[in-house]
């Protein structure tokens, strides 16, 4: 026991899946569970005060996210990620983001980019009030309804994979230094080149965000280990 700080849960089986599913996202976040390490569902089940099955369910949800692995009579590894694989995630999204953007920013009606707009203030807000979960899903949303602009659901799909490869872990201590405020407000730079039609500027908007987002985690990283980010 002791894993986890204490959160209270009570739902359905079903609702209860998800907020296990929830809570321990927030604690790769926050850095409570780490990469590499080895967590038992039963014993996680007693933090949370409840059964161990909907852990476990709970845990095989972030299994098929990429976000732990299971680990065969012991429970769940969490998935570590190493600096040539952050690089390699990076690469292929500058491959498919930086050019998508310019393209979008020359078709999109004006409308759907400004319905992005409440999407982007919420990756500021989230930042600035230490909501790293709301951050995280505002930033998710942000990107795969902007790259949704272009019509093509695969892509989409790709990305939204490599987003979760690339997850950040331990974002509270980049949280603490106020270093995703500026990552934060580079979406809401993002959206007005694009409402003004620059699409160049766009595309090197984009190509800034996604380096910045990489330096955010090669500066987190430790020991050869980087965490995975929802940028």
């Amino acid at each position: 026991m002791g894993h986890l700080k204490h959160r209270d849960l009570n739902a359905t089986r079903e609702r209860l899946r998800d907020q296990v599913a929830h809570a321990l996202r927030a604690a790769l976040i926050s850095g409570e569970l780490r990469p590499g390490e080895v967590y038992s569902a039963p014993i996680l089940a007693e933090d949370f005060g409840i059964s161990a099955t909907p852990v476990r369910e709970a845990m095989l949800d972030l299994a098929r996210e990429g976000l732990v692995e299971p680990v065969r009579n012991k429970g769940f590894r969490v998935t570590e990620v190493n600096e040539r694989d952050l690089d390699q995630y990076t690469e292929i999204r500058a491959l498919i983001e930086i050019p998508m953007i310019g393209r979008i920013t020359r078709s999109a009606a004006p409308e759907e980019l400004e319905a992005l707009r409440p999407v982007a203030e919420e990756i500021v807000r989230a930042a600035r009030d230490h909501d790293l979960i709301g951050y995280l899903e505002a930033d998710r949303q942000f990107h795969l309804s902007l790259l949704g602009l272009s019509g093509n659901e695969r892509l989409v799909e790709t990305v939204g994979d490599l987003r979760k490869r690339s997850r950040l872990y331990g974002l509270t201590a980049l949280d603490e230094r106020g270093e995703l405020i500026p990552s934060a407000e580079e979406h809401l730079e993002l959206l007005d080149l694009m409402l003004a039609g620059d699409a160049r500027g766009a595309e090197k908007c984009m190509a800034k965000h996604l380096g910045h987002v990489r330096s955010l985690w090669a500066r987190h990283g430790a020991g050869g280990t980087a965490a995975k980010s929802g940028k």
